[in-house]
Parts: C-alpha cells; sequence; structure tokens
C-alpha cells in the first residue's frame, strides 16, 4: 500500500485525508498529546484496519475523537453533570471521558465488547479541521506499532507505519508528548485510568471530588477498560531502567552501571542529573530537561525513546520523578517503557 503524505495546513488535503475517512480508509493525524491512527468509529471493518496495521490486541478499548459535544448524542444516552463541568474546563484538551455506550451506536471492535464508550475532543487545529470535515466520530489510538513509543513527530509515523494506511496528515509536532488522562466516570469516585496531560490535581479542582488511580495495569483475564492498562505499552529495542533515589544517588548507580556497556548504553536525564554523571562521554546522552519543568521532560519522553531505537544500545538507564502533577504521567510512562525493572 503507498502511504499518502498530506499538509495539515492545507484545505484540500485534509479534505482528501476526510474522503479517505468516509471510504474506510486508515489516517494518521497529529493531536496535541500524540499522532492517532484514525478510522470511521461507525465502521466496523474500517476499525479492525486500525488494529491490523498496528498490531495491536483486538480487546483494547480505542478512543474515539469528536469535534462537537452534539456528537455525544450518539455515543451515549447520558452526560453527568459531572461529565458536563469536566468538558466544559478541558475540551478540547487531552482529557478523555469513558460513557454508557448507546445501545448498538458503535462496533464492539471500538469498545472491546464493553458497555462504555470512550471519547475526547482534540485540542489541535489540524486534528479538530479534519474531523469537522469528515463529520464522524473518529476511533484512533496512537499511530504507532502496537507496544512501541507512541509518535510525536510526523517522521515516527512514518517509521513504523508507511505502507501499512493510507494516508498521514503532517502537523507539526505534538506539545503535550503523552496521550490523554483517561477519566472513568460510572461509579462514585471519578478513576483515572490512565494518567495524562489533565492532572489528577486539575480533575479535583473543578469537580470537587476526591480522585483516585486505577491499578495500573488489567489482569490477563479481563478487558481493559482504557488503552495502555493491559499490554507492554512504550517499549524500545533496548532495555530500560529506572535508577531511583535523589539525582545525585541515580547517578551514581548510572556512572556505575555504565563501566560494562563499554560505550554501547543510553542515558536519558534531566539537565541537573547529567551533570553529576560520570562516564558518559562514550555513551548517548539525551538531556530531557530541567527537573523544574516536567511538562518539558514530558514532552521530551517519546522522541528520547525513539532515538535509542535508531541506535545500537545495548540498554537504557534513566532517573525516576516526582509524581506529582504532570509527573503522574511522566512515571507512569517510564515504569510501563522499563517494565517495572528499576535499579
Amino acid at each position: 500500500m503507498e502511504t499518502k503524505l498530506l499538509r495539515g495546513e492545507q484545505e484540500k488535503d485534509l479534505q482528501e485525508a476526510a474522503r479517505l475517512l468516509h471510504a474506510g480508509e486508515t489516517v494518521a493525524f497529529p493531536t496535541e498529546t500524540v499522532y492517532g491512527l484514525g478510522a470511521n468509529a461507525l465502521d466496523a471493518d474500517a476499525v479492525r484496519k486500525i488494529y491490523q496495521a498496528k498490531g495491536r490486541p483486538s480487546d483494547n478499548p480505542l478512543i474515539v475523537h469528536i469535534y462537537d459535544k452534539k456528537q455525544l448524542n450518539t455515543l451515549t444516552e447520558h452526560v453527568s453533570e459531572t461529565a458536563q463541568q469536566l468538558m466544559d474546563a478541558f475540551w478540547p484538551g487531552p482529557l478523555t471521558l469513558i460513557f454508557q455506550k448507546k445501545q448498538d451506536a458503535i462496533p464492539d471492535c471500538v469498545t472491546g465488547g464493553l458497555d462504555t464508550v470512550a471519547v475526547r475532543m482534540p485540542n489541535h487545529p489540524v486534528a479538530l479541521r479534519l474531523l469537522q470535515l469528515a463529520d464522524l466520530p473518529i476511533a484512533a489510538p496512537s499511530a504507532n506499532l502496537s507496544g512501541k513509543p507512541s509518535p510525536t513527530a510526523v517522521a515516527h509515523v512514518q517509521h513504523d507505519l508507511d505502507g501499512r494506511i493510507a494516508a498521514i496528515v503532517a502537523g507539526g509536532n505534538c506539545t503535550v508528548g503523552v496521550e490523554s488522562t483517561v477519566l472513568d466516570l460510572s461509579g462514585e469516585t471519578p478513576v483515572i485510568l490512565r494518567p495524562g496531560g489533565v492532572t489528577k490535581e486539575q480533575l479535583e479542582q473543578v469537580t470537587g471530588k476526591p480522585v483516585r488511580y486505577a491499578a495500573p495495569f488489567a489482569s490477563a483475564e479481563e478487558t481493559p477498560r482504557a488503552p495502555g492498562m493491559k499490554y507492554t505499552h512504550y517499549a524500545p529495542e533496548a532495555p530500560v531502567y529506572i535508577c531511583t533515589g535523589t539525582p545525585e544517588e541515580a547517578a551514581e548507580k548510572i556512572s556505575h552501571q555504565l563501566k560494562p556497556h563499554k560505550g554501547k548504553a543510553g542515558v536519558m536525564l534531566s539537565a541537573e542529573t547529567l551533570r553529576l554523571l560520570k562516564n558518559k562521554d562514550e555513551n548517548l546522552v539525551v538531556n530531557l530537561g530541567s527537573r523544574n519543568d516536567l511538562k518539558q521532560i514530558t514532552s521530551s519522553l517519546f522522541a528520547a525513546l525513539r532515538y535509542f531505537d535508531n541506535s545500537d544500545v545495548e540498554a537504557i538507564y534513566t532517573e525516576s520523578f516526582p509524581t506529582e502533577e504532570i509527573g503522574a504521567a511522566l512515571m507512569n510512562r517510564l515504569q510501563k517503557a522499563a517494565g517495572s525493572k528499576k535499579i
């Protein structure tokens, strides 16, 4: 299959992308979080092409993207007061809400067979215009091969999916750099199934309710209620190790670990920890940014992991970060990339 490269700033290219979506094809497009791989959420055959292109397990639910709150009427019969508050505060933006799905409204391959549907409105001009032109709810996971670091630049999508999908809409680098927060409102207490660009603290401020985190992984027997809860995600080819402790302790641990690799290790650290590191000159090193700006570090993470995939490193070492605010999403992705391997 030849994959068309379309330009997000060109209306005619967006019209072509919308035409392909109506024709049942898959199209990658930029959002503020990561690039998504979209298909008509009402067309089961089109949605199956997403799973085929990504090599994604079919019981992993997809997020449905919309451009207007009125589109919720075709997906769910009930929007709670809390959901309305959150939509008013964070849509468009990196927040996915889980609703009870309307009976027969959407194929089971979108929801993983669950009686719920995950929906968000992206905050990216290219994504919103494409959704408007298509005038369809679009199912869209991240536009990468399943399990690999999510794509935050068009080159990442091309590397993974060129020749596997109909088109890629280029729209610059993603600003948030990790996937949306997924919030389950089906119980008395809101539950974050996946931390992301909207933080627990922000959610609690808007709702006036306590918000808790779900267990990070679903069990082998159950269907995950949100993407990223059951299978290995965000992992580069080389194993990732998180060195815990203060920046001084992490730098000492990593300096010790680098010796046996003889220049074949990858290191991704904050600027502060990097200054403390020994034995770094022969190894591949990425400065993620200052520990005082966890948003910048979070937005740099997936690009750093993909950078190492294009090298021949034997292992990748990083540090741990605070888990308040956006740090919760950062550490969630790091822990999954590392398979929770810590030193």
